[in-house]
């Protein structure tokens, strides 16, 4: 075992004095570590004796009252200042308060050379380092005996648990709910204390650093590969988990978390496959219910929900995607919340089929913020084609009226109409001919079209965007008017097309 701070007062060679704090002479000492840095606690991680000139001492009693309590907080096991240095006079309430606590002020007498302190402490780790190796093997054992389904997941927590003697907690540090759909939620009085500051769950603004709260000790560290999945450490007594041990056992989380993810994008590629033939109608109705209930989702009462992000996000979400950032990882999240799903990507956009009950903020939280959604009213398998209108157009209404999410036949109309049916008899009133001649022609009258209105019908800067001759633009709008019987010099001609093409590109790109 680690030395304690009595064992090393102990030792006659250092001459070491204890100044105050006796009430934690028993606290073992993992490492001794030199600092002269103003604010010493930032550089703990639990179980040093830290060593000082006294150029870390303030002056002041307040300045020296808080510089205890705060390396109390952060788990350091003693304080031990260089006598006839840089300390300023220790005050009667620094002493007060380094026995209130306790946290052991040791003197060092001069000149012993602090290295001479960091050596002792260094050879009666020896046996504590045999007995960390002995503890990372059968730490890495337990990723070795437990499966790859997320079904295990909680039974690894709960065995690294039993290992390290501390309760575990993996949340996602964005919103601090579970990771794994199973997975335990933080303690209230933990919860409480951070629920004021979502994304920002360090207290002291970085992590693998002990904290005091609420008169518990607590660390929070980083899982490697899931850049939002937070570890959360309780020790159930002292010595607080070994910081090595602890670092490992973090890998191995992130190890089984990547295993998870694995897993879970083999379901996700098939959901995409079996939604892209139920949408090209090529499944007949019965299929189509075996299939999705497969993915635990109800055949007779689900909604289609249609995402999209802006372009910056979803460049960011090829980054993350197995984290769960992005359109691409929403399958991921909406698992990770307990909801079922089935996702299909296309287009540059997200197509989700979930439970009709499912709430609106469950799936805004799991499509992350600037992502717009459009939902269709409850449908059936038989109706699985409607419902991807229906939420296309919903989409396009959220767009327009600037909601994060909208029902279909619900909240206010977009261009004036009420739904696609409407929609789609405009856009074949207005482009249909224009389709038509283009299905036998193979031209480009439609992609001239929308560049020619999103260049404010200029020919110049149509024929610049299209590699074109200015005069083979003005070709094809004027055989546009033809075909339309439209005059194209007209306003409310050019309003009509506009409302079309925003149809049109809603609902089929």
């Amino acid at each position: 075992m680690a030395i304690t701070v009595a064992e090393l007062v102990a030792e006659p060679q250092l001459g070491l004095t204890l100044l105050a704090g006796s009430g934690g002479a028993d606290n073992r000492i993992t490492w001794a570590h030199t600092s002269d840095l103003p604010r010493l606690w930032e550089w703990v991680t639990g179980g040093e004796l830290m060593m000082t000139n006294g150029l870390s001492i303030p002056a002041d009693a307040d300045g020296q009252v808080a510089l205890a309590e705060a390396l109390m907080d952060s788990g350091a096991s003693a304080l031990a200042i260089g006598e006839k240095m840089h300390a300023p006079p220790l005050t009667a309430e620094f002493l007060a308060a380094c026995d209130r606590l306790p946290l052991p002020l040791l003197n060092i007498p001069y000149p012993l050379p602090f290295i001479a302190i960091a050596r002792s402490v260094a050879e009666a780790s020896l046996v504590e380092e045999s007995r960390r190796l002995r503890q990372t093997a059968r730490v890495y054992d337990l990723l070795r005996t437990v499966g790859a389904s997320e079904d295990h997941w909680q039974s690894l927590v709960q065995r690294l648990a039993t290992e390290l003697d501390a309760e575990l907690f993996v949340v996602d540090r964005r919103c601090l709910h579970p990771w794994h759909p199973e997975g335990q939620r933080l303690p209230d009085f933990l919860a409480d204390e951070w629920a004021p500051l979502p994304g920002r769950v360090s207290v002291a603004g970085k992590n693998f650093q002990w904290h005091r709260i609420r008169g518990r000790h607590v660390l929070t560290m980083d899982i490697p590969t899931h850049a939002n999945a937070l570890l959360v450490v309780l020790p159930n007594s002292e010595p607080h988990p070994d910081a090595v041990v602890l670092l490992h056992a973090a890998t191995v989380l992130g190890l089984q978390l990547s295993r998870i993810v694995l897993s879970l994008e083999g379901r996700h590629r098939l959901a995409g496959e079996f939604l892209m033939q139920a949408m090209e109608g090529r499944l007949g109705v019965a299929e189509m219910e075996s299939r999705l209930t497969a993915f635990e989702v109800p055949a007779r009462d689900f909604v289609l929900a249609s995402m999209s992000a802006d372009a910056a996000r979803e460049l960011d979400a090829v980054k993350q995607a197995d984290d769960g950032g992005g359109l691409a990882g929403v399958h991921i999240e909406l698992w990770r919340h307990g909801v079922a799903s089935a996702s299909l990507k296309r287009n540059n956009r997200l197509h989700v089929v979930v439970p009709a009950d499912v709430d609106d903020d469950v799936l805004a939280h799991c499509a992350g913020a600037e992502t717009v959604i459009g939902i269709s009213a409850p449908a059936a398998v038989a109706g699985l084609q409607r419902a991807l209108q229906e939420s296309l157009w919903a989409l396009g209404s959220a767009k327009a009226n600037k909601l994060d999410v909208a029902h279909y036949a619900q909240g206010p109309s977009w261009l004036g109409m009420t739904g696609f049916e409407e929609g789609t008899a405009l856009v074949r009133r207005l482009l249909g001919p224009i389709f038509d001649y283009e299905q036998s022609q193979d031209g480009d009258l439609i992609v001239t079209l929308r560049t020619y209105l999103n260049s404010q019908r200029s020919w110049q800067k149509s024929a610049a965007a299209l590699f074109a001759h200015r005069q083979t633009i003005i070709y094809r709008i004027r055989k546009i008017g033809e075909l339309t019987g439209l005059d194209m010099g007209e306003t409310s001609t050019v309003a009509q097309l506009w409302f079309a093409l925003q149809i049109h590109e809603t609902m089929h790109q």
